[in-house]
């Protein structure tokens, strides 16, 4: 397989273009087309005339979505799945092509193959193509009531690029790659859809709900935007315009500044004789629950007390919240059909859900002893991955998948 240069749409010229698709999966059929197949074009492709938003995207969760480029994918797939770089792998789940992907890695998903390093395209992720080239978005459930999930819930063009900007609507244009003056034809036209583009709809097919086999929904950031009445979509947040581009980063659940917006951390605390009454409230400013997306991901809110040197007095839990503290933990709670916790492939049902609601707040009381207490610190503390999960994978992690982080802080002297 050729891999492909950073040299623009130069080497999207007839000749190479058939040298690719004969090398790397086209076949001498395909190899006598005009063009590449537009599933298979990767990012690269695209950086000669959109290189700030190439590289936001090469540093976001997109660009990164695959089993073979992020670790705690990676890890699942593998348990659920198996090798990534094999073909015809089943879900263990179903017994069937793998959900994951058609999310994970659509491209690969478009053409039902499990080798993911068997093209660019494939080993991308979610790239440019992978959205696009969407034109419409079907929903998540078939006229037969069953899920169809990321690129089943999608229809796709084959022979044009779909964005919101109508500046260059239809035009064949011509670029100049590196920016010399000699120009070659760009082979896809680039077509205006800003009602999808500008909507969630574009986002949903991935990000609306996913049920396990047994029914249990265990993404449904969909259906909580809708509990929420909001009209604002994903991409206000999560795609913000600056300078008149719109951001391609996309942060979400890993990017810890996108955290430290979501929610807002009060505390209050007031002493009367040998006790301090703390108040902790934590206020969720997001148009879904908090937090959202993966099941596996959860938060705390810590209280510490501190002494005048800044030493620690007095804690709300000592080793986990999880025994001392259960009420400060948002998370969406699984179990099986024997009641006990379960990873999400085998949970039967939600047996609890403390998650903030859109616009929810919530406070929390604590009686702190007072001796010694100078200072109350409340922080709101974010993790990847429940503990379960931690100590399985725990081998094949990142530090940053194993410990948490702080996204918002209060804290008050006395």
């Amino acid at each position: 397989m050729i891999m492909w240069q950073r040299v623009g749409w130069q080497r999207l010229g007839w000749l190479v273009v058939a040298v690719f698709l004969m090398a790397g999966g086209g076949g001498t059929a395909q190899a006598q087309s005009a063009k590449p197949q537009l599933h298979l074009v990767p990012a690269e492709a695209c950086a000669s005339c959109h290189k700030a938003i190439y590289d936001q995207w090469a540093a976001s969760m997109h660009a990164r979505s695959t089993p073979m480029k992020d670790a705690i994918h990676g890890a699942f797939y593998q348990a659920l799945v198996g090798d990534p770089t094999q073909e015809g792998v089943k879900s263990k789940e179903t017994g069937g092509y793998p959900d994951c992907i058609q999310c994970h890695a659509p491209n690969a998903a478009i053409d039902q193959t499990t080798k993911l390093d068997a093209q660019p395209a494939y080993a991308e992720g979610v790239n440019c193509v992978a959205c696009h080239t969407i034109d419409a978005f079907h929903g998540v459930t078939g006229p037969d009531g069953k899920q169809r999930l990321g690129t089943a819930a999608y229809s796709y063009s084959k022979d044009s690029l779909q964005g919101p900007n109508g500046a260059f609507n239809g035009a064949n244009l011509a670029v100049a790659p590196g920016g010399g003056t000699d120009t070659v034809p760009n082979p896809f036209p680039h077509r205006a859809r800003q009602s999808l583009f500008k909507g969630s709809e574009v986002c949903l097919g991935c990000h609306e709900q996913r049920k396990n086999a047994q029914g249990v929904p265990l993404c449904a950031t969909g259906p909580e935007m809708r509990e929420s009445g909001t009209n604002i979509s994903c991409q206000s947040c999560h795609m913000p315009v600056a300078n008149g581009f719109v951001n391609h980063t996309m942060g979400g659940g890993t990017d810890p500044a996108m955290l430290r917006q979501a929610t807002a951390l009060d505390l209050a605390a007031s002493r009367s004789g040998e006790e301090i009454a703390v108040t902790v409230t934590v206020r969720n400013l997001l148009g879904h629950r908090f937090p959202t997306g993966a099941p596996f991901r959860y938060a705390y809110v810590a209280v510490t007390a501190l002494d005048a040197k800044g030493g620690t007095v007095w804690k709300s839990f000592q080793e986990s919240p999880f025994a001392n503290d259960p009420g400060a933990i948002l998370m969406l709670k699984l179990v099986g059909e024997d009641g006990k916790p379960a990873a999400p492939p085998e949970a039967t049902r939600i047996a609890g859900d403390s998650r903030l609601k859109p616009g929810e707040s919530r406070s929390l009381s604590y009686k702190v002893p007072a001796a010694n207490v100078a200072m109350v610190r409340a922080e709101l503390r974010y993790h990847l991955l429940l503990p379960p999960f931690v100590q399985k994978f725990g081998d094949k992690l990142p530090p940053e998948a194993k410990t948490p982080t702080v996204i918002a802080r209060a804290e008050t002297t006395l």
